[in-house]
């Protein structure tokens, strides 16, 4: 069992992987330093974190004679964090915690416990944030071309830099077009990065009053599935109220979070967030997600060192 381990961690190609993600996360770093936002450290137990529009194993602990939650994202606390006055946009290198359900292992994209770059602008709408977010995987992919280019070339790997405006699909219409896992198989056809908006999601994103949900997904093509989630944050109190009412999320459950917003101090923003592995298996080419990542957490698999 062990040696097996030490097999996967000894792979030949894991310089190669590692020196392209840190290649990608100086430019993450340096490109949304340059564009103003600053840098949060991340909150690893809470007493509330993002609900998720899927099912997990519990994850939560006891300390101090309370129950706390390990991180599955930083979503709330990007809302809070941008109460300050001072604070115009920010990121965080989050670790995030979820305990899938055994047969997403499978998908070669899950992983219980793994990297997300958060990131959240104040007073931002959805044009802010996508026109943002495609500079930025623009300059990271460019930028992996040319400074990777050993390595891509010993993984067999061809980046294709993406051309902006990224292409923007409706998940209305593709669900339509072709059924429940419309995501899949767009991302099969598709040759470069595109936009999926409109989803039905959790409480703290805005729904238009016309029924249409202020949300995207960034989605990697060639069958590499989604790459970002996010949206426009609600923030008012009785919004979020409602939202949570529709969605059977139970506000007693969220106290501190629906105090402050009780309280009037969240601000309107737009943001998202993109699993770093899942960056680093598309730049790779890597079939599966434990192939980037060093000690892998596969929903499914035993977890060995």
């Amino acid at each position: 069992m062990v040696e097996r381990a030490i097999e996967h961690v000894k792979k030949d190609d894991f310089a190669a992987v590692l020196k392209i993600q840190t290649v990608a996360l100086k430019a993450v770093h340096d490109f949304l330093s340059e564009k103003g936002l600053v840098q949060l450290m991340p909150v690893m137990l809470s007493t509330v974190t993002d609900p998720l529009n899927h099912p997990v194993y519990d994850s939560s602990i006891r300390y101090g004679g309370k129950k706390l939650e390990l991180t599955k994202s930083m979503i709330l606390h990007k809302q809070m964090a941008l109460m300050h006055d001072g604070i115009k946009g920010l990121y965080i290198v989050s670790p995030n915690i979820r305990l899938e359900m055994e047969d997403t292992g499978k998908s070669g994209r899950h992983l219980a416990e793994f990297s997300q770059v958060d990131i959240e602008l104040k007073e931002a709408e959805t044009k802010d944030f996508m026109g943002l977010m495609e500079e930025m995987y623009t300059y990271v992919i460019k930028t992996v071309k040319e400074k990777c280019e050993t390595e891509l070339k010993e993984l067999g790997r061809e980046l294709k830099v993406p051309e902006r405006p990224f292409p923007v699909f409706d998940s209305s219409e593709l669900k339509e077009k072709y059924g429940e896992d419309f995501e899949a198989k767009k991302s099969e056809e598709m040759d470069s990065i595109f936009w999926i908006t409109n989803h039905e999601r959790e409480f703290y994103e805005k729904k238009h009053e016309k029924g249409h949900h202020v949300n995207y997904d960034i989605v990697y093509p060639e069958g590499f599935g989604e790459a970002l989630s996010g949206g426009e944050r609600e923030h008012e109190y009785e919004k979020i109220l409602k939202k949570m009412k529709d969605t059977k999320v139970s506000p007693e459950s969220y106290g501190p979070y629906i105090e402050i917003a009780k309280k009037g101090l969240l601000r309107p923003s737009a943001g998202g967030g993109f699993g770093v592995e899942r960056l680093v298996r598309f730049l790779t080419g890597k079939k599966h997600i434990k192939e980037v990542t060093m000690f892998p957490r596969v929903p499914g698999e035993e977890i060995i060192i």
